[in-house]
């Protein structure tokens, strides 16, 4: 998503439920039908906690609320569509506590894409493609995109329409509004959930989905409703939720212009990579970008062992689980996948099932299992970072890009193998030698 919104800030909630489908679903499965919403029932409102009030000057949820309605109409929303809300605009403790409670899976790459990208979830999206044919053929044609890349994203938020959320979209802006960790991110979230109503796209009660204020069955926040939905099948309304066509140009016009697809080119590509001592592991960063040429000098082929094209686009080595897991090119169109969601395990997976809607083979398995350390070592070796003088972002267990980062410069001071991957080895040597500061490492890390 365009800054300064992140989907990683609502990667549970769109992963809990895609992961409910593709946990019981056969590897034959039929196609389900766009499922078409619950209408939003208005529900009582719950006592607000004294500490979501900290943030507003002491401001109960009631005074917030009115100021809130009153920036609506200051940006232009009528004062009809806020009668027609307001039943909706209630808060609800129970969304807050799920915000402040959900945790990013921590499954590594193989695990995730092997269920988040399986057989038929693959088969799925390739049907869709045909049944939809002609909404795709235009989307590729007006936007560039493929519809594989669409496909993909459209399995995996929502199942292609199978799993939409149940709970009511304006409840929970308002309560994630009013709560003090991302205020006014969902300020101005609600006000373009109140934007699409009075646009007339979607009424307040159809307007449901995840517990995190998504909608539709690509899952987009109301900012990205409001200004990259498109209608496709004719009807007047820019309906995400119901019908394809307007679905598939809405993700299409999105990923495009908001996320800068480039037309034409790739997104990611598996390679192997060799084992050779001397390989530059270092440069293996989605902030290095080689000419594909240059890779293929350092003996990077594809998978079935043939040469890359030795011509000069620019690629970054991606290894999700270091040296001995998986490998991919990742050109600049994979940019976009990190846009969309900024953690790198569903950003590859979601590439990766884009490849094989398009007809690629299943990525190699690793030649033996890939060792990850457990939740509380990783956890551990943030800490000794942070210590070291890293910045990793929250010390949490889990491998974000951050603690990537200073994993492969600890790596290099300790003369390992720099490919961003946590090992036991590397954990060992940084609770037996004092770490020193950060900068003597890799200069300008913090």
């Amino acid at each position: 998503m365009p800054a300064p919104l992140s989907r990683a800030t609502t990667f549970a909630a769109a992963i809990t439920a895609s992961l409910a489908v593709s946990t019981a679903a056969p590897a034959q499965q039929p196609l389900p039908a766009p499922a078409a919403p619950t209408s939003a029932k208005p529900r009582p409102a719950t006592v607000p906690s004294s500490r979501a009030a900290s943030c507003h000057n002491g401001q109960t949820f009631d005074r917030f609320l009115a100021e809130l309605k009153s920036q609506a109409i200051t940006a232009g929303v009528s004062r009809s569509t806020i009668a027609e809300a307001s039943p909706y605009l209630v808060y609800d403790q129970g969304i807050v506590n799920r915000d402040r409670g959900q945790r990013v899976f921590g499954q590594i790459f193989t695990q995730f894409a092997g269920r988040m990208a399986a057989t038929y979830r693959m088969q799925q999206g390739q049907q869709h493609i045909r049944t939809y044919a002609a909404a795709f053929a235009r989307a590729e044609k007006e936007y560039g995109v493929p519809p594989a890349v669409i496909a993909a994203f459209w399995g995996l938020e929502s199942d292609f329409g199978a799993n939409l959320g149940n709970l009511p979209t304006l409840k929970s802006l308002v309560s994630l509004a009013y709560d003090c960790r991302r205020s006014e991110m969902f300020q101005g979230e609600t006000i373009a959930a109140l934007k699409i109503i009075d646009r007339g796209d979607l009424t307040a009660a159809e307007m449901v989905g995840s517990w995190a204020g998504e909608l539709g069955q690509t899952q987009f926040l109301p900012t990205h409703y409001f200004n990259y939905a498109v209608d496709y099948d004719g009807d007047g309304r820019r309906d995400l939720l119901r019908s394809g066509p307007d679905m598939i140009a809405s993700t299409a016009n999105y990923i495009a212009n908001g996320l800068k697809w480039r037309r034409g080119e790739p997104w990611l590509q598996e390679v192997r990579v060799p084992q050779s001592v001397g390989f530059p592991w270092d440069q293996a960063d989605l902030t290095i970008k080689l000419p594909r040429a240059k890779w293929g000098s350092l003996g990077v082929t594809y998978p079935d062992g043939k040469p890359l094209a030795n011509d000069d686009m620019p690629a970054s080595l991606l290894l999700p689980m270091g040296r001995t897991g998986p490998a991919f090119l990742a050109y600049a169109n994979f940019a976009a996948y990190t846009e969309w969601n900024n953690s790198l395990i569903y950003s590859t997976t979601a590439g990766y099932l884009a490849n094989r809607i398009a007809g690629a083979p299943p990525m190699l398995r690793p030649s033996a299992p890939v060792a990850q350390l457990p939740f509380n070592e990783i956890k551990e070796l943030q800490g000794l970072l942070v210590r070291a003088g890293f910045n990793v972002g929250k010390v949490d267990g889990v491998l974000g890009q951050a603690s990537r980062s200073a994993v492969k410069a600890m790596q290099m001071k300790h003369g390992l193998p720099a490919d961003s991957w946590p090992t036991a080895e590397l954990l060992a040597r940084m609770r037996g030698v004092r770490a020193q500061p950060a900068e003597a490492a890799m200069p300008g890390m913090r």
